[in-house]
């Protein structure tokens, strides 16, 4: 059961991005009959309009308030730099000096937009919330589901998957029983001037950048020797931290093949491994055997409804965003939680996020480790 429905005259507090999708959002839970007050987070005030120099978040709350005051919806800005800074961007350099790959989409749903959004809303009054992301939360008994949105080719369950009873609970998804085609044609159909605006790109309020130049910004370069599978230097790199497992490498990095063997100068090179204490990369020819990993163990396990016993042994498994969906078992030994893939695959990287699925219910996931 979806637990789109409103009760009377209830309010509810949409965060509103600038984008398409959470304007449409506001517009169904406007014709739903929900008090919709609107507020845009302005959570990363660096990044800004190659071409007019403007601040980015600047012309993305204008978009905002444009939809919002042509809807007739109250609209609050709320400052959460200093937060998002601290718990997600700082965060996020550690990790990359740890050699560890981090997700901070995910860190950033589970620390700053839904707790404080939250927190924003009750001290205004306001028991829900809303967002424009494409999932579904479904009510069974007294308990809560979180479920993949049902366009998949735009699902963002796999972010989503920290969140608790508590967020569930008080969290509304107007478009997940939407696809991006459809919600784009409401858009167009109410007169948004932001009905086909390309979707948000890159890192969660920080938007696409380099991501090595910026890692520059806090991690110094530090030149360390690339490896082949057999431990023969065949390259340098600028340190280990920049890289993730499954990365391409090619000359623009350094890194050279053989070229008197036609066989490897036609083969394209990936990371297969990093080693941050030696600050060595380890790479490998694509289909090579290092490359692949069938096995992983759970790391900071989150499940969203059940306890850990009360998994079930066959799921499927997902480690990027809308990456592919992989039959998976589950097993339990020695305090630790298991996945073995029925098949292996390449550019599984230690920090990444690993989400785990029966049908289209999340069942929580949690971050990858080769259980060193």
């Amino acid at each position: 059961m979806s637990i789109f429905k409103k009760k009377p005259k209830e309010k509810v507090l949409l965060a509103m991005s600038g984008g398409v999708d959470s304007s449409v959002a506001a517009l169904l839970l406007k014709k739903s009959g929900y008090d919709v007050y609107g507020a845009f987070m302005k959570n990363w005030s660096d990044t800004k309009n190659k071409i007019t120099g403007e601040c980015q978040w600047v012309e993305e709350r204008n978009s905002a308030i444009k939809i919002a005051t042509k809807l007739g919806i109250p609209f609050v800005t709320l400052d959460f730099e200093k937060e998002y800074k601290k718990l997600v961007v700082d965060e996020m350099f550690k990790k990359y000096k740890l050699g560890i790959t981090p997700n901070p989409d995910i860190d950033c749903n589970e620390k700053i937009k839904f707790p404080l959004l939250i927190i924003a809303a009750k001290k205004a009054g306001i028991a829900t919330i809303a967002t424009g992301h494409y999932a579904r939360v479904k009510k069974k008994g007294k308990k809560y589901e979180l479920h993949r949105g049902k366009d998949e080719s735009k699902d963002q369950s796999y972010f989503l998957y920290r969140q608790n009873q508590s967020d569930l609970s008080h969290t509304i998804f107007p478009i997940g029983e939407m696809t991006k085609k459809e919600v784009r044609k409401i858009a167009e159909k109410n007169g948004f001037h932001n009905a086909y605006k390309k979707s948000t790109v890159g890192i969660c309020f920080i938007g696409k950048i380099n991501l090595k130049e910026f890692l520059k910004k806090k991690i110094r370069p530090k030149k360390g020797q690339i490896l082949d599978p057999e431990g023969k230097v065949i390259g340098e790199h600028d340190g280990v931290y920049y890289y993730t497992i499954g990365q391409r490498l090619g000359p623009r990095y350094g890194f050279e093949v053989d070229r008197e063997n036609p066989t490897k100068r036609m083969k394209k090179w990936y990371v297969a491994k990093k080693d941050i204490k030696t600050n060595t990369l380890t790479a490998a020819p694509e289909n090579h055997p290092i490359l692949f990993r069938k096995e992983v163990v759970i790391k900071n396990l989150h499940l969203i409804d059940m306890k850990k016993e009360e998994m079930p042994k066959k799921v499927f498994s997902r480690i990027r965003q809308v990456g592919e969906l992989l039959p998976s078992e589950v097993s339990i030994g020695k305090g630790k939680l298991k996945i073995t893939l029925n098949k292996a695959i390449t550019g599984v990287s230690e920090g990444q996020a690993i989400v785990l699925y029966s049908g289209t219910k999340c069942l929580g996931g949690g971050v990858i480790s080769f259980g060193n």
